[in-house]
């Protein structure tokens, strides 16, 4: 079934036909400590995913709690108190722990094959941003546990977030544990940049890169740009609550609205860093199932760096609400205008790509339509989120739930899921349950419907966001059970993937190099890919290697799918696993715990946290060359 897909492409683009497709698969090794010290960006990789995938699990389960609660009017399933710990923790586990790591997990497994790599440019230093990403997690999410958790909002804003209003320990997780996961974020980021830039291999030019590797390309820059403006208004909620300053005190000569600012500045591109790696796997899908280019390639990157531009221009759409004034109103909703226009010529894209081309329907094509279909609503009532008045109607509303739920679960989710169906023959040499995979996208794409096109209705109605209860009465009653019994389904559909994705890691069919029949550089190697990806690094002559390339991508094809050689027989120097990315990562976070805990740790733990960096930055990366 496999090579069935191959024979389908058009003659005119010389497909590839791979070796046989093997009866056993490579497997990465069980070893604990083998995974704790390792720096091959295939194995962090596969822990961004299985830990951003635990995570999208316990921020499901935390949605379902709040759609329970809101299932009937005057319901008391939780309290208050912890109806907001469970709300502000949601979107914060969705967003920085579910969402960005999952995208996270393909840029490691993926962009150094796609760009014909050995591994990034700093192995370590990706090892110490995934283990700052899990320990910030844990950082940030245990305390819920204990009745401590985050409960403000996930967007923190000040001064309900100050010592005044919020006395308590809970808000401290939430400041200190988005400063540890924003550490990791920019570490990534410029680990990305460095190597795409400079890893690429010969005749892989910028505009011969796949659209993923273009599309991660962009948003680790967005990362680098966006993080530290958050940072910045963090530490200053940091130093307020922690050490008495005054930052966002009225009365003291400080101001609310900075926090606002700051926060949309990074959080506007942040939707962009959140969607753009999904359109960036769709943009790899769509081709490859309906046998052809990609239509409008170069417009579809100046597109993406486009958005990227545009998405620091209109943070301040998110406060039409506080008063700038009609002039600030007026540049804002323009620009929030203006950025429809990349959007929707990607969307264009994608139809041309499918209108054009022999679409065959599989879990993970599904999946790209379901994006490109749901994102469009989600899009569409962006728009209407750039006309200031409209805004004040629609503004902390139930309207907005459902914009940005079509944004990132319509977009974000549903791109992923079909970049996991994808790739997954790749990451791990095996198949997925293709009929489990169709069932899983029908549940979840009626599900997903369900749950949050209601929501545009009871919002238009007057229900405000964040709200713990309401009366009947107020003609919500029918919109919200409809929602809730939506994500009940959609939480069955999450369980026939996880059913899928388990069995298939110990049981599906081996999948052989390329069993899509797809044209980039990543399917010209064995699956899993060895430790070194390639035997031969390519020299590459177009966008579609494998469909386009001349003899000589097709012979190096040959050589890297064939070759079961070990890296030491071949001369390959890889980098050695280390203990010291895991160390200086784990008494970082201790350090930070400090701030809560005692000062006392917090000199305890630099001081071991400078020894560890010390020992990973005096030590070779590699073993010598003989």
């Amino acid at each position: 079934m496999a090579t069935s897909v191959i024979e389908t492409i058009p003659a005119h683009l010389k497909p590839f036909v791979p070796s046989p497709i093997p009866t056993t698969v490579q497997t990465y090794g069980t070893s604990i400590w083998g995974w704790i010290t390792t720096t091959d960006h295939k194995k962090i990789g596969a822990l961004y995913l299985f830990t951003a995938l635990f995570f999208f699990l316990v921020g499901g389960i935390e949605a379902e709690i709040i759609r329970a609660q809101l299932g009937g009017p005057n319901r008391h399933l939780v309290s208050a108190e912890t109806y907001n710990q469970i709300f502000t923790m949601h979107g914060t586990t969705m967003i920085f722990l579910a969402i960005m790591p999952l995208s996270a997990a393909f840029f490691n497994f993926i962009i150094p094959l796609q760009i014909g790599a050995r591994d990034v440019a700093f192995p370590r230093l990706n090892a110490f941003s995934y283990w700052i990403y899990l320990l910030g997690g844990l950082f940030i999410s245990i305390p819920i546990l204990f009745g401590h958790g985050p409960n403000a909002g996930w967007f923190g804003y000040a001064p309900l977030t100050t010592k005044a209003y919020s006395p308590g320990i809970n808000i401290d997780f939430w400041v200190v544990g988005l400063q540890i996961l924003g550490i990791s974020s920019l570490a990534a980021g410029f680990n990305f940049i460095t190597t795409i830039i400079n890893l690429r291999a010969p005749g892989m030019s910028l505009m011969r890169m796949p659209v993923f590797t273009w599309m991660a390309f962009i948003v680790q820059f967005m990362i680098v740009l966006a993080f530290p403006v958050v940072t910045i208004a963090l530490f200053f909620l940091l130093l307020d609550r922690f050490f008495g300053t005054q930052f966002y005190e009225v009365a003291s000569g400080g101001d609310p609205l900075l926090w606002q600012h700051l926060f949309w500045i990074f959080g506007h591109p942040e939707v962009y860093i959140l969607v753009l790696p999904a359109f960036g796997l769709v943009s790899e899908v769509l081709p490859t199932f309906s046998k052809k280019p990609l239509f409008g390639y170069p417009v579809m990157i100046y597109s993406g760096i486009l958005i990227g531009f545009l998405g620091f221009g209109v943070w301040a759409h998110h406060m039409f609400a506080v008063g700038m004034g009609p002039i600030a109103d007026s540049v804002f909703g323009v620009t929030t205008m203006l950025i429809a226009i990349p959007t929707g010529v990607k969307i264009f894209n994608w139809i041309g790509t499918i209108a054009q081309g022999q679409f065959k329907a599989t879990s993970a094509s599904l999946f790209a339509i379901g994006l490109v279909s749901l994102f469009t609503i989600g899009g569409i009532s962006g728009v209407m989120h750039s006309s200031p008045p409209a805004d004040l109607q629609q503004t902390d509303s139930y309207f907005v739930v459902a914009h940005f739920h079509y944004v990132l679960f319509g977009g974000s989710i549903m791109g992923i899921f079909a970049g996991i169906y994808f790739y997954f023959p790749k990451m791990f040499g095996r198949m997925m349950d293709e009929k489990l995979g169709k069932t899983h996208f029908w549940l979840t794409f009626i599900a997903m419907n369900l749950t949050f096109f209601p929501m545009h209705f009871s919002g238009m109605l007057g229900m405000p966001r964040r709200i713990y209860t309401y009366d009947a009465g107020q003609g919500w009653e029918a919109f919200n059970q409809t929602s809730t019994w939506g994500a009940y389904l959609l939480f069955v559909a999450s369980l026939f993937f996880m059913y899928n994705f388990f069995k298939s890691l110990r049981s599906g069919r081996p999948a052989g190099p390329n069993p899509w029949g797809a044209g980039t550089l990543e399917w010209t190697i064995p699956s899993p890919p060895p430790p070194y990806n390639f035997a031969v690094l390519p020299n590459v002559t177009s966008r579609y290697p494998l469909w386009e390339g001349k003899q000589a991508d097709i012979e190096s094809a040959r050589i890297n799918q064939q070759s079961g050689r070990s890296a030491e027989e071949l001369g390959i120097v890889l980098p050695y696993n280390t203990i010291k990315p895991f160390l200086a990562a784990f008494f970082l976070v201790l350090m930070f715990s400090g701030l809560i805990v005692g000062h006392w740790l917090i000199f305890a733990s630099a001081a071991a946290m400078v020894l560890a960096f010390y020992g990973w930055l005096t030590s070779p990366l590699e073993p010598e060359h003989h």
